[in-house]
């Protein structure tokens, strides 16, 4: 997949990769050594609501940031891809203005407790906080580590199992969420952010220099394009359409990220690190995942997946290469630590508390649930390696949860007098919708739009589902009160 990489495998390389993997772990416990422990819910997943607005962030960007950016979408060899991470941009100012002042509202650890504030019963909080955790369990950790895991050992020698290189990754990535919970884990963020960035962007620099600055000659018009085609994997229309949706689901409501926004003192510090997490977002992000695909697409042609890693090979200096594999494995360690600390944290708040008894220490509890959760998906990983169409399944499967998901948050936000089965029915509506469109090829045929303008259709019968439940099966009439709830929320903020 990383085609000439392996070339890199050698003593510096490798003294150079776990010092630097040191150095990361040793500025994060000089950080985060003089913190006080109380065993709380607020101590573990939220950093005793400590965080700085630069480690607010750092996180957020972070935990973002991983193999699938740098490979993945380096691997479509086109400029077009770059949508993705300029659209977060208004995922974020979403979480900025609306979602973090809710949050701090109404004092939430988990996105979900905002749901049972605004429902009048806990189901559909145990329904999304469900989903996430299964999400996580079987797709974002996993994920993780088995590409993660490709990756170094293509750098290192095919000669090591993969699931070895995955089995380290899991283990630091683990260390770090058991031992110092969501503080440690966002200050390895923000540390390990600078040097991927920094080096990331050198890679840009070399890969145009490679070329003499010009990515034009030589490369067909639609993978310069910023305006997509129809049949183009983003069409430039569904930027106006489910584009946006997408993103305010991803960065509003996904705990995995909205959870560091949760851990800043005030929700002046929170919009602080969510504003400069949005300009990385925009500034930074975009060139370092696409520019190098489609310069290696002027080297070496349509090569896909490997794009990015034979690029690397072709253009860092040798003596730079270890640095490069602790900054992929920087990547790796920290969006599994985040997803792990926030799955930890759905059940030990959503569910323990709930249907097992209380918590009296988390640290603990986060523990057990961490060394549960890190075996789960180090297992997982070999499905990842020997099924391609599993992979493929898993990633649809996803995508089924995000727009059900965000209707509930749309509904309960937006009117009053919404039962909480109501919510589920627009949910269950909605899975089984986007189901039938994605498996079932003669009704996607006979819709004939793209998937990302479907996810629009999806949201909106979702919210109209669960209204009409809520209507002529409960017999309850919802009350529209628009963004009044969102006024109150930002005033109170504002005060504080």
């Amino acid at each position: 997949m990383f085609g000439d990489t392996a070339q890199f495998g050698n003593a510096t390389q490798l003294a150079v990769f776990v010092g630097l993997t040191a150095l990361v772990g040793l500025l994060t416990w000089w950080k985060v050594r003089s913190a006080k422990h109380d065993g709380s819910e607020q101590d573990v997943f939220l950093a005793g609501k400590g965080l700085s607005w630069v480690f607010v962030a750092g996180a957020i960007t972070l935990t973002n940031l991983s193999t699938d950016q740098l490979v993945g979408m380096n691997g479509n060899q086109m400029l077009l891809l770059a949508w993705w991470e300029i659209a977060g941009f208004v995922g974020l100012m979403a979480l900025a203005f609306v979602f973090v002042p809710l949050y701090y509202r109404y004092n939430c650890t988990t996105v979900t407790e905002l749901l049972e504030r605004r429902y009048d019963g806990r189901s559909i909080r145990t329904l999304i906080s469900a989903i996430f955790i299964a999400g996580n369990l079987l797709i974002y950790l996993p994920a993780a580590l088995y590409s993660g895991g490709l990756f170094l050992q293509s750098l290192f020698g095919a000669q090591i199992p993969l699931i070895y290189f995955s089995l380290g990754l899991a283990l630091i990535g683990a260390a770090y969420t058991v031992f110092g919970g969501l503080r440690a884990v966002a200050v390895m963020d923000t540390f390990s952010g600078i040097g991927i960035l920094a080096l990331a962007l050198l890679i840009v620099f070399l890969a145009l220099a490679a070329v003499d600055f010009d990515i034009v000659t030589g490369v067909p018009a639609e993978r310069l394009s910023m305006v997509g085609a129809a049949d183009s994997p983003i069409p430039f229309h569904t930027l106006f359409t489910g584009m946006a949706f997408i993103q305010i689901f991803y960065w509003s409501t996904n705990q995995n990220i909205t959870q560091k926004a949760m851990a800043a003192p005030t929700v002046k510090e929170a919009q602080k690190g969510v504003f400069a997490a949005a300009a990385i977002r925009i500034l930074v992000v975009p060139p370092i995942v696409v520019i190098p695909g489609v310069v290696a697409y002027k080297l070496f042609g349509d090569v896909g997946d490997a794009a990015y890693g034979r690029l690397v090979a072709e253009v860092l200096p040798t003596w730079l290469s270890g640095a490069f594999a602790a900054m992929v494995a920087a990547a790796v360690i920290t969006t599994f630590s985040a997803v792990l600390n926030s799955t930890v944290a759905l059940y030990a708040v959503d569910f323990h508390e709930q249907f097992i008894g209380e918590v009296k220490n988390h640290w603990k509890l986060g523990a057990a649930m961490s060394v549960f959760a890190t075996v789960l998906a180090i297992v997982m990983v070999p499905v990842f390696m020997n099924a391609e169409s599993i992979i493929n399944l898993l990633q649809q499967l996803n995508g089924l949860s995000s727009m059900p998901i965000l209707s509930a948050f749309i509904v309960g936000l937006l009117f009053r007098g919404v039962a909480a089965r109501s919510a589920i029915a627009g949910v269950v509506w909605g899975i089984g919708l986007y189901a039938l469109f994605t498996f079932e090829e003669s009704f996607a045929a006979a819709i004939g739009i793209h998937y990302i303008d479907f996810m629009v259709v999806t949201l909106f019968t979702s919210v109209a589902a669960a209204l009409a439940f809520n209507r002529f099966a409960l017999g309850r009439r919802a009350e529209w009160i628009g963004f009044e709830l969102f006024r109150g929320a930002r005033e109170e903020g504002a005060a504080a």
